[in-house]
């Protein structure tokens, strides 16, 4: 094998990485066609066929429709094995298709901007799009609260965590945790129906982000000064309060994002009528609409470290 043929092999997928980082920052999701909304139509449609109110129903239907697409992802890799330029290109629209950084900021903002215009109504509806709670009755400062929240989590789940595993597993990595983090969004939340069924993919969720938030979360410690905030006023909020929120990787990241941005986030949320403690995260002023473009800020600044991680680890791997 040639010298650029070595070095092509080491770099494609690392390039891909990137590519399709940067195609997520400047197009976002694709507004059409989406391969993620159809895969959720079919785990719906499978879900439809495998419910039974006990977790063995819930383990196979997890195993099936992750399964799927990491098997399809590793079928690529070794289509594409004597051509590195493929692969590359594969992860590129990979990366593109399950990264969400781009869209999660721009939803963001438009409730930043119904705050600052002081529409409240606009900014309750807004901020439903992002959040599984109920905002019909939030203040102002409730709904600055969400968006803040909302970024801070989604910023490792929709952008750290995929790139990481990318960079640790390749297609397969990428498309089985997108899998696996809309399954949970699908059945993995507490209910009747989802108590039982929903339990092995809700914890399979939790394992796959588990190293992903401590990322994200050590990230925006070292971005506080990015923002005007202090890394050992993160630091503190993750050692005294992450453990009070009832995700164990959520509450890690939310709790670093509220000492590095000097907020308090957490507090009582109301789901479908149930109200659910998250605990109370960092001690400084509640959040205002200002705060969410901060939160948006250092979101960016993590995402952007996270994809120099992701290629480092990705170029010792090949």
């Amino acid at each position: 094998m040639s010298t650029l043929a070595r070095a092509t092999r080491r770099l494609a997928p690392a390039g891909g990485l990137i590519a399709g980082y940067a195609l997520d920052r400047l197009l976002g999701d694709p507004r059409r066609w989406h391969p993620v909304a159809g895969f959720g139509q079919a785990a719906g449609r499978l879900e439809q066929r495998l419910y039974a109110d006990d977790r063995p129903h819930g383990v196979l239907f997890t195993v099936l429709t992750v399964g799927a697409p990491v098997a399809a992802g590793a079928a690529l890799e070794r289509a594409t094995r004597r051509w590195p330029l493929a692969t590359g290109v594969l992860t590129a629209a990979a990366t593109w298709v399950v990264l969400g950084g781009r869209s999660l900021v721009r939803e963001a903002d438009a409730v930043a901007d119904h705050l600052g215009s002081e529409d409240l109504p606009a900014a309750r509806r807004q901020v439903a799009r992002l959040v599984g709670r109920d905002t019909t009755a939030l203040d102002a400062s409730g709904v600055a609260r969400a968006g803040v929240e909302s970024v801070a989590e989604n910023s490792s789940d929709a952008v750290v965590a995929p790139l990481l595993w990318g960079a640790v597993a390749g297609l397969p990595g990428l498309l089985g945790y997108r899998a696996v983090n809309t399954l949970d969004a699908m059945v993995g939340h507490r209910s009747p129906r989802y108590e039982r069924f929903g339990w092995a993919s809700a914890r399979l969720d939790d394992l796959a982000n588990w190293v992903p938030a401590r990322v994200s979360a050590g990230l925006a410690t070292l971005g506080a000064p990015w923002v005007g905030g202090s890394p050992r006023d993160a630091v503190d909020a993750v050692r005294r309060d992450a453990g009070a929120h009832p995700s164990p990787n959520a509450g890690v990241v939310e709790a670093a994002f509220a000492g590095a941005l000097g907020v308090q986030l957490g507090g009582r949320n109301t789901y479908g009528g149930e109200v659910s403690d998250r605990g109370t995260l960092g001690d400084g002023r509640p959040p205002e609409g200002g705060d969410i473009a901060r939160a948006t800020r250092l979101a960016t600044m993590v995402s952007d470290a996270a994809l120099v991680v992701a290629v480092a680890i990705r170029l010792t791997r090949a």
